[in-house]
């Protein structure tokens, strides 16, 4: 193998070492598996890294991390690969997609997962415990990726807060390719870094966390015409006052496809989209939104009665992987006159072409400090902002104008700091962007655990907390 990288070139003999060493496969990009191991959610951010191991077990990771340690190549690691930040290009991608053991503690109220696991395999298994993980609006991302960025969810985080905040335990494979078992006791600093800090500090080979007695929701989506944006603002801004932790709630804009797998009302359609999700009963579910529903002519109301394991039916996210664009941003407010610029920015006549601009609201246990503390930079901001476009890859530019253009045209209301999950490769691209993401304070903090843990950066191709 003669491409050069930060460490030199790899030779042949030490390939095969490597894969002799570890039980799955060992790709180069001659391989004819090659491209499918490095596959993303996002077909607009690829990865080309120098080797993949797809690892099987904690063994593998800490033998590939080993290599890459003694040949000076960065390392890249992909479960589901939602959230990919760079192309990995000279590095080394572990893939985790092997490692599916699941174990549910239903006396305990934990579940045990390893680092390939995904919610969708967590849900049913949790449930036949009658038991309901902080899971967040596209259940089939990974559950580790989403718990280290902190995990928001669209009906369990208003009350019970993150899912970072319920992790009892995580193994560790750290840069120097040792494993430790990361509890909040054992290892608070190391504990604090990771929930929040999205991958800077190793491969998370296992994690630990509690779940709750939840069997079922109220929720789901009503559609409305577009045109009804800023009634159906109007009334959400006023309701929102009303709606207590049990209640959480979001309003997209979208312009959606005109595909056979959506029901007829929204196929190519112009709408807005409000999500609810709550946890009390249907009767006290269907009092508390009257108001919502009255606000304009609903295309398509689908809220009602659903096990837990339907949460997905709240956002109604893509499932397949697509070609897209996407930007956020925190808001400390959405008044009225955030709301009118919203509907300048995204409305009938704002000549926006985004698939999608939605804003969450947050607050109640999301504010809350958890019994064991962590990095979760979005704690008590009242609002996040996601905004995307799908397309091919030479509309990007225009992608990226449009997405720019609504950030901007919010920025009077945006929080310093932002939401790890939700960013994009187009922000925090560089040591002061990711500072106003984390506020100061937090990645001072940050930077002094990745000193200790990783001081030579290996774990890099991410928003990047570098250690110097």
């Amino acid at each position: 193998m003669s491409a050069g990288s930060a460490g030199g070139d790899l030779r042949a003999e030490d390939v095969t070492a490597l894969r002799q060493a570890v039980a799955g496969p060992v790709l180069e990009p001659t391989d004819p598996e090659y491209a499918a191991e490095c596959a993303t959610y996002n077909l607009l951010c690829g990865l080309r890294p120098k080797l993949v191991v797809g690892a099987t077990g904690e063994q593998d990771v800490v033998a590939a991390v080993r290599f890459a340690a003694r040949h000076g190549l960065p390392v890249a690691v992909k479960s589901a690969a939602h959230q990919m930040v760079s192309a990995a290009e000279d590095g080394l991608l572990i893939t985790t997609r092997r490692m599916r053991g699941i174990h549910v503690d239903p006396q305990a109220r934990t579940v045990r997962v390893e680092s390939g696991v995904r919610w969708t395999d967590v849900l049913p298994r949790a449930a036949e415990s009658g038991l309901a993980p902080v899971v967040g609006s596209a259940p089939d991302v990974g559950v580790v990726g989403y718990t280290l960025g902190g995990g928001q969810s669209p009906l369990l985080g208003r009350t019970h807060g993150y899912a970072a905040d319920h992790v009892r335990r995580l193994n560790l494979v750290t840069a120097d390719g040792t494993v430790r078992r990361v509890t909040p006791q054992d290892e608070p600093d190391l504990y604090w870094a990771l929930l929040g800090g999205k991958g800077n500090f190793g491969v998370v080979t296992e994690i630990e966390f509690e779940v709750f007695p939840v069997e079922r929701f109220y929720g789901g989506g009503i559609y409305y015409s577009g045109e009804h944006l800023a009634q159906v603002l109007d009334a959400w801004r006023a309701w929102l006052p009303t709606a207590g932790e049990e209640m959480t709630s979001s309003v997209a804009v979208q312009r959606l496809p005109d595909l056979p797998v959506l029901p007829e009302p929204l196929r190519g359609a112009f709408v807005v989209h409000l999500r609810i999700g709550y946890l009390g009963t249907a009767a006290d579910g269907a009092r508390l939104i009257a108001p919502l529903r009255s606000a304009a002519p609903a295309l398509l109301d689908q809220v009602g009665e659903k096990p837990f394991t339907a949460i997905g039916e709240i956002h109604n996210d893509p499932v397949d992987p697509m070609p897209y664009a996407d930007r956020s941003l925190c808001l400390e407010e959405f008044s009225e006159k955030t709301a009118r610029t919203f509907v300048e920015l995204t409305g009938a006549g704002s000549g926006c072409t985004l698939a999608s601009v939605e804003i969450r609201a947050l607050g109640g246990a999301l504010d809350r400090e958890p019994a064991f503390p962590n990095a979760v930079s979005s704690r008590g901001l009242p609002y996040v902002v996601f905004g995307f476009a799908v397309g091919a890859p030479e509309h990007a530019d225009r992608f990226r104008a449009e997405l720019a253009h609504v950030v901007d045209g919010l920025a009077p209301w945006a929080a310093g700091r932002g939401m790890v999950n939700f960013l994009s490769p187009d922000e925090a691209t560089d040591t002061e962007g990711v500072r106003a993401v984390y506020g100061a304070q937090r990645y001072d903090r940050l930077v002094a655990v990745k000193r200790r843990h990783d001081p030579a950066n290996v774990f890099r191709f991410n928003h990047n907390i570098t250690p110097a």
